[in-house]
C-alpha cells in the first residue's frame, strides 16, 4: 500500500493543504463554531481559540503519520480557509477511506464542496493505491447529497435511522455512496 499523507492539491478555485495555526480565526469565523455545519459533519462545536488551536496541534503532529489525510479548504481568491475535507477512516488492509467534508455556510451552493472531493478522488486514484473511497450523508442534509453525486460517487444504499442526534433527540438516516478507481479511471479515460 502505497500512502503520501496529505500533500497540497491546487484545483481553479481551491487550494487544498495541511492546517496550520494560521487557520484558526478564519476556521472560528467560517465554520468550525457553527452547531448546523458541525453537526452536519459529526464533529464537535470549537468556540474559542485555545480550543481549536489545541485541536488544530492534534491534527499537525498527525501528518507525521503517512496514513493521516486532513486538507483545509482555502478559497485562493481571498486566501481564506473555508472547509476542511479529511480521510475519518482509513483500512489498509482492504484499500478503502471514508471521506468527509464540510464548508462554512457562507460559501455553501457556489460548488467549492464538489471542487474539493473531485480534486481528493482524483488524487486518491492517481497517488496512492487506495481502491475505494465512500462517504455517507445524514438524511436531513440533502445538499452533501449532492455533493457527492456531482463527485462521482454512485449512491449505495440508506441505513434507516441509523444516526441519533442527542441534542435533538431524533434519529436520522445515513445515506451512503462510494467510488471504485476502477470507475475514475475509465471516466477520467472517457474525458
Amino acid at each position: 500500500m502505497k500512502n503520501i499523507g496529505t500533500k497540497t492539491i491546487e484545483t481553479d478555485r481551491l487550494i487544498l493543504r495541511k492546517f496550520t495555526l494560521s487557520d484558526t480565526d478564519d476556521m472560528l469565523r467560517n465554520w468550525i463554531n457553527d452547531e448546523e455545519i458541525q453537526s452536519n459533519y459529526g464533529e464537535p462545536v470549537y468556540d474559542s481559540l485555545e480550543s481549536v488551536n489545541e485541536l488544530l496541534n492534534q491534527w499537525i503532529s498527525a501528518y507525521s503519520d503517512h496514513n493521516y489525510y486532513r486538507w483545509a479548504v482555502i478559497l485562493k481568491e481571498k486566501n481564506e480557509n473555508i472547509g476542511q475535507i479529511a480521510f475519518c477512516a482509513i483500512d489498509l488492509n482492504h484499500h478503502f477511506a471514508d471521506i468527509e467534508y464540510c464548508i462554512s455556510r457562507t460559501y455553501q451552493g457556489k460548488g467549492y464542496a464538489t471542487e474539493a472531493l473531485s480534486a481528493v478522488i482524483a488524487f486518491t486514484f492517481e497517488k496512492t493505491a487506495l481502491n475505494r473511497l465512500q462517504a455517507f450523508h445524514r438524511g436531513r442534509n440533502t445538499a452533501s447529497g449532492k455533493v457527492l453525486q456531482k463527485s462521482m460517487m454512485k449512491y449505495e444504499g440508506t441505513l434507516r435511522k441509523s444516526f441519533y442526534y442527542t441534542d435533538e433527540n431524533v434519529y436520522d438516516d445515513r445515506i451512503y455512496y462510494g467510488v471504485l478507481k476502477e470507475d475514475y479511471m475509465k471516466n477520467r479515460s472517457l474525458s
